[in-house]
């Protein structure tokens, strides 16, 4: 996720962030490198402009030149003139009470995902706890409706669909439809072209006329840079939009479309992809998005993201366990599934501060996986019955070493014994958040995987 441009302005914050002196000539120097790395990102030219003349403006005051620590004073500014092109703050849809219907009307080309973020957005929703309904409006694309079916019995959410070929009038129906079955959000996926044309924008408008939206969001693919920005500019000037969603986040190694859309649109950024599985949607919130791009990480989001897998009452038995000294490869190989449950390893990656951008050897991680999976539940429970006959058993049944599992158990035995150190003591459970904040390293060694320094059933209680 925006691999290029937050290698490059890691570079630029790592070098100016620890001066104690800099002078107008640094500032320059450094904003010139920054006009270069936005528009190798494909971010508008206006709003490259308009963000070079705002920062050396407010650089060169005597703020930043006179202040204790002008580098970090400076960086705090690329920060927040990054922030200001992301949106300021993040934006919520604006739907009604669960006593009335409210219409999201999802507009956009086709290929850009309407029908997936349809799906997305009404999974969120519903797990919100509103009573999502989908509309199947796209009668163009081939097999666009029965596409939308098959996403909406995968997430348990109605699908209202008719043989007609007239979208305006499937849109009026569902609407109707929505109203009398007690469903508080219609959701309306309509047809795309591989273009914008005057026949796809009299048909939406006159669905837009029918249906009333409360929001009109353009979904649109984030990889396609500016032209994401004249897209929505396009059908922001015939339908009104409310805001946009990114899809393909995860691929985007750039950033132009973010970094643009909402100075030269006006339009915020409700949601991004992150892929292709159904909870790959996350509200986007431009402070976060700004600290990564910055590779100062996201501690938030990943924080947030262990609090959705973690289940309370079972953290609060691995707690306890823990403190008993009772924790078990069993319990291991559930904190090695959390994990990737949390999604790819790279997007976690991305929100560890400094940690953005490199290479990850998922490798050491699934083999520490097939090699507890190669185990009894008997050898699970007590690694202390595990001799020389049974990890050779073990090592040929997961395809690996003898020295493998000698290094599996080894590193087991130094968590259990790091775990309970933190379980018993407060001070540390606050260093583990010191290091989740600011060194993780443990983390992208997956073959020697410390799971002392990022325990999920901490992890998912901390608010």
């Amino acid at each position: 996720m925006l691999e290029k441009i937050t290698g490059t302005f890691s570079n630029i914050v790592r070098s100016i962030s620890g001066k104690s002196t800099i002078s107008e000539k640094n500032i320059e120097d450094t904003v010139e490198e920054i006009k270069m790395a936005l528009l190798e990102a494909d971010v508008n030219l206006r709003v490259v402009r308009r963000f070079v003349n705002s920062t050396i403006e407010e650089a060169k005051g005597e703020k930043v030149l006179k202040s204790v620590n002008p580098g970090q004073q400076f960086t705090k500014i690329i920060y927040d003139k990054i922030v200001s092109m992301l949106g300021d703050q993040k934006k919520d849809l604006n739907l009604k009470g669960p006593d009335t219907t409210s219409v999201i009307l999802l507009l956009g080309l086709q290929g850009a995902g309407k029908t997936t973020a349809a799906h997305k957005l009404a999974a969120r929703l519903k797990k919100e706890g509103r009573r999502p309904v989908l509309a199947a409006c796209d009668l163009v694309r081939p097999a666009a409706v029965e596409q939308l079916s098959v996403l909406g019995e995968k997430i348990g959410v109605s699908v209202f669909k008719e043989n007609s070929k007239d979208a305006v009038k499937n849109a009026e129906e569902a609407l109707a439809f929505a109203k009398k079955n007690q469903y508080d959000t219609l959701i309306i996926d309509t047809a795309g072209r591989l273009q914008i044309d005057e026949d796809m924008m009299a048909e939406l408008v006159k669905v837009k006329k029918v249906t009333n939206p409360d929001e009109v969001v353009l979904v649109a693919d984030a990889m396609t840079g500016q032209n994401a920005v004249d897209i929505a500019k396009s059908f922001d000037e015939q339908l009104g939009l409310t805001g946009v969603i990114l899809t393909k986040f995860d691929s985007d190694a750039r950033g132009g479309a973010a970094l643009s859309l909402k100075t030269i649109t006006g339009k915020p950024i409700l949601f991004i992809g992150t892929g292709e599985k159904t909870e790959d949607f996350e509200p986007f919130h431009p402070d976060r998005i700004a600290s990564r791009i910055l590779g100062m990480g996201d501690v938030v989001s990943l924080v947030e993201k262990a609090q959705e897998q973690v289940d309370e009452e079972e953290a609060l038995k691995l707690q306890k366990k823990m403190a008993r000294n009772e924790f078990t490869l069993e319990d291991m190989l559930t904190q090695f599934q959390q994990v990737k449950k949390m999604g790819s390893m790279q997007s976690l990656m991305d929100m560890i501060p400094g940690m953005a951008n490199q290479n990850v050897d998922l490798s050491g991680m699934k083999k520490n996986e097939a090699i507890i999976l190669s185990m009894t539940k008997k050898e699970r429970a007590n690694h202390l019955i595990i001799g020389p006959s049974r990890r050779k058993r073990i090592a040929k049944g997961s395809g690996t070493t003898v020295a493998d599992v000698n290094k599996l158990i080894k590193q087991f035995e130094k968590t259990k014994l790091a775990m309970k150190k933190v379980s018993r003591n407060k001070g540390l459970q606050n260093k583990l958040m010191s290091q989740l904040g600011g060194n993780m390293g443990n983390l992208g060694n997956m073959s020697g995987m410390d799971l002392s320094s990022m325990d999920l059933s901490k992890l998912g209680r901390f608010r």
